[in-house]
């Protein structure tokens, strides 16, 4: 069963790789019909084993599976394993990205029908949705942040894919240098935590947080804020907000797939993660639902002064995102709180 579920996972994970390099290969003699299929397929693909893992997961009590692929810098001081690691967060994450994505990549059949360069497109798009799975299910910090940049760099392809335009070069640009500034933060973040705990192993990270650190410790502050630096970046939340709106220079279907339905959930998914570390620093909570609040309800207006369509999405968008914030904080606060209590 265990081996079975491990060879399900990767086939899930690198599918949509395959699929992307494989038109990248031959993006010069594909068909459109080819290529079309090649990327939709990879992705359903992905889909199904990640089904077959919901199936199999329900079956073994919803015990966590790590599966570890190799060990990279061993002999080192950082002696990371590439792992990935999957539980009910990650699957339902997986779940969301290969089926939101399928169905956007069946969509783009048609509504890039016309373009020159269809092949491109989807190889693009596969790379984007693997980097993704590779960010939720990295058992590790340097496996997800390799992920992070994957993400980071199919963001600016897509966004600058009408490359000739000069309005969506330099969306496509805005929205790199801003990600840049929030994943400093983030790689700042990475750096505190292997001095503080002398690994990236997420698990073994939260547990020894909890048993060496009080809530309020100065240390773990600190060490939020940087993380929640690199979430206010990927999930544009205020000040790092304005890239995203430009992004919809972007196709339609870029739009749909990174900048509402997936990337933009990041810097979410990092706090949720990493909440037993978050617990640990309740000031950066309140600061994470103030900055949540107030992004939901100036995005909200901004939106209602928009005469784009696609702006509109887009600021309701980080209006949307800034609730989640809330939400994290809000609720993380309110476990902390009975924790300690109790």
């Amino acid at each position: 069963m265990i081996e079975t579920t491990h060879l399900i996972l990767l086939l899930g994970l690198f599918l949509p790789l395959a699929g992307a390099v494989t038109l990248l290969l031959t993006s010069r003699v594909i068909s459109r019909c080819w290529a079309g299929l090649v990327g939709c397929l990879s992705i359903f693909g992905a889909f199904l084993c990640f089904v077959g893992l919901l199936w199999l997961y329900t079956q073994d009590a919803l015990d966590p599976i790590t599966v570890v692929l190799y060990q990279w810098m061993p002999g080192t001081a950082m002696n990371t394993d590439v792992s990935l690691h999957l539980d009910p967060l990650s699957l339902v994450m997986t779940l969301i990205i290969t089926g939101v994505g399928f169905l956007i990549h069946v969509y783009s059949v048609g509504y890039m029908e016309h373009d020159e360069d269809y092949a491109r497109y989807f190889a693009e798009m596969n790379f984007f949705v693997f980097s993704m799975l590779l960010l939720v299910l990295g058992g590790n910090l340097i496996v997800l942040f390799v992920g992070w940049e994957g993400v980071g760099l199919a963001s600016y392809l897509l966004i600058g894919y009408y490359y000739t335009r000069p309005a969506a070069a330099q969306a496509a640009t805005k929205a790199f240098v801003i990600n840049r500034i929030g994943d400093l933060g983030l790689l700042l973040g990475i750096l505190m935590t292997f001095h503080l705990f002398g690994t990236t192993d997420i698990e073994v990270i939260a547990q020894k947080a909890v048993a060496e650190y009080p809530v309020g410790a100065p240390m773990m502050l600190v060490l939020c804020l940087l993380y929640f630096i690199g979430a206010t970046g990927k999930s544009a939340q205020i000040p790092l907000h304005t890239w995203l709106p430009d992004a919809m220079e972007g196709p339609t279907p870029v739009s749909a797939l990174i900048h509402a339905a997936t990337m933009v959930t990041a810097g979410v998914y990092l706090v949720v993660r990493l909440h037993p570390i978050f617990m640990l620093a309740p000031v950066t909570l309140h600061l994470i639902g103030i900055i949540g609040a107030i992004t939901a309800l100036f995005a909200a207006l901004c939106a209602s002064g928009q005469h784009d369509l696609k702006r509109v999405l887009a600021y309701s968008t980080v209006s949307q995102l800034g609730l989640m914030f809330l939400a994290c904080g809000v609720g993380c606060l309110l476990y902390t709180s009975d924790a300690a209590d109790d």
